[in-house]
């Protein structure tokens, strides 16, 4: 029997996360202005036909594990592999690692949407920040770094959007910011999980020091309508 996560976009757009989504039961997208993120049935054979209604030309669209040829009317525009990791079942902080986070909202969606310009943790929209709790550090009235909660499915809870502005890097705001994360998902008895490029050496490692343990290495391809 497969599990959630060997297919974790589909399981969420059509699982906790399906009112936050459009499509079919062949196809499924977030919403626009969420996370640009689609899921498959079978990620190695997605219908890209059944996708179309829900997409505009030139809207950039991650999907992953597929490898297949392009199908007419759709370009790439990115391709890469990247991580999943999976918590590995130790005990998380006792304590809260990061009290002095903001627990951030709609004011604070403008210096997410540019931070995440900024840094480019991974797909992320004006909206992403209501899939999950979103916490981050703030110096002299600007977000600096920050981290917080996308997908869901079953028991499964993503850590995501992770990312600290150069200028700020080096404090350990980001470690602490999903220590923090982590803490709480295991308090509601979720399980983390999280992607990390395969390119970003650095941080896969500091993922596997934390407690995380890898998955899988997957495709990753940004495509886009023509």
């Amino acid at each position: 029997m497969a599990h959630p996560l060997d297919n974790v976009f589909w399981n969420c757009l059509n699982g906790p996360h399906r009112h936050l989504a459009t499509g079919t039961d062949r196809a499924r997208r977030y919403a626009p202005g969420f996370s640009p993120i689609v899921g498959f049935p079978d990620p190695h054979a997605p219908d890209f036909a059944a996708l179309r209604p829900f997409c505009v030309p030139g809207e950039q669209l991650y999907c992953d594990a597929w490898s297949g040829p392009v199908p007419d009317g759709w370009r790439i525009t990115a391709e890469a592999t990247m991580f999943r990791l999976v918590w590995d079942g130790r005990a998380g902080p006792a304590h809260d690692p990061a009290p002095d986070a903001l627990p951030l909202g709609p004011a604070h969606v403008d210096q997410a949407m540019a931070l995440a310009q900024l840094t480019r943790p991974g797909p992320f929209g004006p909206r992403t920040i209501e899939l999950g709790e979103y916490f981050g550090y703030v110096e002299d009235g600007r977000l600096v770094a920050m981290a917080g909660e996308r997908m869901a499915a079953h028991s499964l809870r993503e850590i995501s959007g992770v990312c600290t502005h150069p200028d700020h890097q080096g404090r350990g705001y980001a470690q602490r910011l999903m220590q923090k994360l982590v803490m709480r998902q295991l308090a509601r008895a979720n399980t983390p999980f999280l992607h990390v490029m395969s390119a970003n050496r650095r941080a896969h490692d500091l993922y596997l020091r934390m407690g995380f343990r890898d998955w899988c290495e997957t495709v990753v391809r940004v495509v886009t309508p023509c």
